[in-house]
């Protein structure tokens, strides 16, 4: 058994509405040194089986299919311990 983690964040050139919003609420929180907040999405995904390269190939082809909107956001897929 496997566990993936699929991490999705808009492009960069991708205007970030709630990393922004995030960015100005901080310093009124007390948190100062915060120059620029983006906001993402973390899927973890457990395999019955190996993360061998076929499994991965499934789940880049998930996170293309399903899980990323691949016009406005990249994705970055990796095997967990």
């Amino acid at each position: 058994m496997a566990r993936v983690i699929v991490d999705v964040m808009l492009k960069p050139e991708i205007l970030d509405p709630q990393g922004q919003a995030i960015a100005r609420a901080l310093p009124r929180l007390g948190f100062a040194g915060v120059s620029a907040v983006r906001q993402g999405k973390r899927f973890e995904i457990e395999l019955d089986g190996p993360a061998d390269e076929s499994a991965l190939a499934d789940v880049r082809k998930m996170a293309e299919t399903l899980l990323a909107n691949t016009v406005i956001e990249d994705y970055v897929v990796r095997v967990e311990g």
